[in-house]
């Protein structure tokens, strides 16, 4: 078994207004002046039993790509493996 986590966050020259939010209407407002920007994302955590760690990670990219669980045009997508369970 192989926990493969799955990362979709808009591409850099998209809009990101949860993003913004976040930003300008908490960390900002409360004080946190270090921070210069924030991004939003979705985050999916995937449990796959598979042979390999390779397997298991191209078997879960063809399913985010075929599923159509991002848009490329406007996403980016990050797909790693986190851990054996």
């Amino acid at each position: 078994m192989y926990v493969v986590e799955v990362v979709i966050t808009n591409k850099r020259v998209a809009r990101d207004p949860e993003g913004e939010t976040i930003y300008k209407d908490l960390i900002s407002r409360y004080g946190f002046d270090k921070v210069r920007g924030v991004r939003s994302g979705k985050y999916l955590e995937i449990l796959v039993e598979s042979k390999s760690h390779e397997e298991a990670l191209n078997y879960v990219k063809d399913l985010c790509s075929k599923l159509r669980l991002y848009n490329p045009s406007v996403h980016d997508v990050r797909v790693e493996l986190r851990c054996l369970k």
